[in-house]
């Protein structure tokens, strides 16, 4: 699924089985809650943090990846709430990017090796 039609097909689920998008502040918040769920997975799948059950941490690789596409579906709906063309702006960011960091990475002595 390209970004334009992930954009589509979540503006058509909103405004179907959704009835309405949350307030943009709203979504923003549900955004930050969700990036902090992805976080306490990192935090214990390769960090030094422990799951406080074996069966969560059976279950957490398939859960990162659930709650990886929750994060990606509010910053979608973010996106279709305020204009943005996701691919568009990602395509401006990675030229940004490109011409900023050409040399920077490649010189990195903390990267080598």
């Amino acid at each position: 699924m390209t970004l334009k039609a992930a954009q589509e097909t979540v503006d058509e689920w909103i405004n179907t089985i959704g009835i309405r998008y949350y307030s943009e502040l709203t979504n923003t918040a549900v955004l930050m809650e969700e990036v902090g769920e992805v976080a306490r997975l990192m935090a214990r799948l390769y960090g030094e943090q422990s799951f406080k059950r074996p069966e969560d941490a059976r279950r957490a690789p398939a859960q990162l990846g659930d709650e990886m596409a929750d994060v990606l579906f509010v910053l979608i709906c973010l996106a279709n709430q305020t204009g943005v063309d996701l691919t568009e702006a990602l395509q401006r960011n990675l030229a940004k990017k490109t011409q900023r960091d050409k040399d920077r990475h490649a010189n990195n002595e903390k990267l080598k090796g």
